[in-house]
């Protein structure tokens, strides 16, 4: 198997560490810089006979290098800085994605798309429309991440194991997310439960904004988790493990929406999303989510 990582950024290169340090496959990492993603190959790949394997992973400035890749997953783009709007990065991150879909029509046409640069769901759809694969084939990375930090908190919060708390959340990445607290258990007995629904809606509230805690800390935004997150993803696919993740992907009837891309269960294999699963939502999970997909909508009408 082969895996191209397309922006060497902390992100990318922490997926590659991650890919290859489980074995899963091959790992090609793509930047612009020259210099940056051969060094973090290199260095990555230094680590080979400490982790105790031998797959091979290379830097290179030349995206021809993905040339049948089995999945490509798209870190690259720009980072939301001060005076900047919402339209402003998304326009200039779709012309990023669509730089780079050339590229992947090019050289890897048959290939699962990872789709990890934000706005993550607008852009899951610009990559889409760029690239016109099926809609199986072009995967956005979010609810993975969101997930595992709600699960984080309600461990930190309640002195459970992680292992034993099941949580998801569903939407779009961002502030509308919305974590699913009816099926959201620790020790097999609901949150509200244990916790109680004001501290519940202070783990919500974190969750949501669990990206900008890192801006005052460190200046930039996280990555050590977004890079397991898609590890997660590579693996489920590279192992046609049919696992249920949530994901972005385009809706087309699914839970009431249309031509958009939100945040839901999927089951990942060897073809990408292989199943969207539809589970029953409470009524106010239900009214959230629809808020989540309307402000989609409307981040989506500006690129279309």
């Amino acid at each position: 198997m082969k895996v191209s990582i397309i922006g060497a950024g902390n992100v990318g290169a922490t997926a590659a560490l991650r890919i290859i340090d489980m074995g899963l496959a091959d790992v090609v990492l793509v930047d612009i810089c020259e210099g940056i993603p051969q060094g973090k190959a290199l260095d990555i790949l230094e680590s080979a006979p400490l982790i105790g394997t031998d797959k091979k992973i290379t830097g290179t400035n030349d995206f021809s290098e993905i040339k049948d890749s089995d999945i490509v997953v798209i870190t690259a783009g720009f980072p939301r800085k001060p005076g900047m709007d919402r339209e402003d990065l998304i326009n200039k991150n779709v012309c990023i994605i669509n730089s780079v879909c050339g590229e992947i029509k090019k050289s890897a046409p048959t290939s699962i798309i990872i789709v990890v640069t934000n706005p993550l769901d607008i852009m899951s759809y610009a990559a889409l429309k760029a690239t016109g694969f099926s809609k199986e084939k072009v995967i956005g990375m979010a609810g993975v991440l969101d997930s595992a930090r709600f699960r984080t908190f309600i461990a930190s919060e309640s002195g459970a194991s992680v292992k034993d708390i099941v949580a998801m959340t569903l939407g779009a990445h961002g502030d509308s997310m919305v974590p699913v607290l009816e099926e959201t258990k620790i020790n097999g007995k609901k949150i509200v439960d244990v916790l109680g629904k004001k501290k519940v809606e202070e783990l919500v509230q974190r969750t949501r904004k669990g990206g900008g805690e890192f801006l005052p800390l460190l200046n930039t935004t996280a990555w050590v988790a977004p890079g397991f997150s898609i590890a997660e993803m590579v693996e489920a696919i590279v192992t046609d493990s049919k696992k249920v993740l949530p994901c972005s992907v385009l809706l087309e009837g699914e839970y009431g929406y249309n031509d958009i891309y939100l945040g839901v269960p999927v089951k990942l294999g060897k073809e990408g999303v292989e199943e969207i699963i539809k589970i029953d939502l409470g009524e106010e999970t239900k009214k959230a989510l629809d808020n989540s997909a309307e402000i989609t909508r409307k981040n989506i009408d500006i690129i279309r």
